[in-house]
């Protein structure tokens, strides 16, 4: 079986694809498969260290810009359409796999004019314009949530599957976590991020909150600022924690980067942060209640819609960028923390919308799409 992939630009499109080649590896043994990307994107170095063969095309956004950059996004389209013709021709895949972002239209276009089955995997609740493009074409279109079908052209062949997530997520266990951190076992734990880079407005708050933490008898932030910003918020907690007279002590861990996010998800009780889709499958997999924060520098609204989500099923916060300020943050945290009830509430609602199951659903379409007699596990 051959399987091609594509998409880019963002990890948001990259790690569900990656996810899904992991799936399809152990699934179909000798499975041989080839993803497709940019040069520029962020998928030409997280790709070929996951082990994947690379390939690149020239891809690039038509959408939001001048008559300059518009003319030379549909010359960048036109190479890239004949680069991924050049390439559908020498791999001859079975199937192909997108996830959106520029690079997978000029790839799905090529594929779908050889005859090739397209499986579609939508991350966000709002799809990206690539995805809405391409879904007319599609055996199937795995999205997150149910609300992401009604975006899609009449006909598309929509399947809600949830996002892939990681299994160490899932694998990941609360006790051992804990142990692994230090932690007591009965403190409340916060975990707190604004993104791989970090997040301005969140650290500003965070800053608050720390405050306040190192105060309390019970309970413990995890704190990922963001390697940008450590160095001016590391200064900045200890002047703060000095003007209230308090100690951090072992109450308030400040980092740069988590690198383990599984063992960071299993031990905390509540989840601070953005909204991306691979942050809101990977949470309510775990079923973590949440306040959410979602960024307002993404197209169409995307983290916003996500986040609403949660917040209908009653397993989020949501507070707007806008808004947030320190003593708002305290206060939201402060009053979950101290009502048990509502935040066990709020876990149960994250796991019932959390789809540990989903990249087995989505191969199992896959599977589907290239004619595979694959016994089905994600249905």
């Amino acid at each position: 079986m051959r399987v091609l992939l594509t998409g880019g630009g963002t990890g948001g499109h990259i790690y569900p694809a990656l996810a899904i080649a992991a799936e399809l590896k152990r699934r179909v043994p000798g499975c041989e498969m080839l993803y497709v990307g940019t040069r520029e994107g962020l998928e030409s170095r997280i790709v070929p260290r996951a082990g994947l063969p690379f390939v690149t095309v020239s891809a690039r956004g038509l959408m939001r810009k001048g008559p300059r950059e518009v003319v030379a996004g549909i010359l960048s389209l036109t190479r890239g359409l004949w680069q991924a013709d050049r390439i559908v021709a020498r791999f001859r895949p079975d199937v192909l796999v997108g996830t959106g972002g520029y690079v997978a239209a000029p790839v799905a276009l090529a594929a779908v004019r050889r005859g090739v089955p397209l499986v579609i995997q939508e991350q966000n609740a709002v799809p990206g314009a690539t995805n809405r493009l391409l879904a007319r074409w599609a055996q199937a279109v795995c999205v997150p949530f149910a609300e992401a079908g009604r975006f899609f052209p009449e006909g598309a062949r929509v399947v809600v599957t949830g996002n892939p997530v990681r299994p160490e997520i899932l694998s990941a266990r609360r006790d051992e976590a804990r142990a692994r951190l230090g932690l007591n076992g009965s403190d409340p734990v916060v975990l707190v991020t604004g993104g791989s880079r970090g997040a301005e407005r969140i650290n500003g708050a965070a800053l608050e909150l720390a405050v306040a933490v190192a105060g309390w008898a019970r309970g413990v932030l995890l704190w990922a600022c963001g390697e940008r910003y450590h160095g001016e918020m590391a200064t900045g907690l200890a002047r703060r924690l000095a003007e209230a007279g308090r100690d951090p002590g072992p109450r308030v861990r400040l980092f740069p980067y988590i690198d383990d996010m599984p063992t960071a998800y299993a031990a905390a009780d509540l989840y601070i942060g953005r909204a991306g889709a691979t942050t809101l499958a990977e949470i309510t997999a775990r079923g973590l209640p949440a306040v959410l924060i979602p960024s307002p520098h993404v197209a169409h609204h995307e983290q916003d819609a996500n986040a609403r989500v949660l917040e209908r099923a009653g397993a989020a916060v949501v507070i707007a960028d806008a808004e947030l300020t320190g003593a708002r943050l305290v206060e939201v945290v402060t009053g979950l923390l101290e009502a048990p009830e509502r935040l066990a509430a709020m876990a149960r609602a994250s796991r019932q919308l959390g789809r540990p199951g989903a990249t087995a659903a989505i191969v199992d379409r896959v599977l589907a799409a290239a004619g595979v007699p694959v016994a089905a596990e994600g249905s």
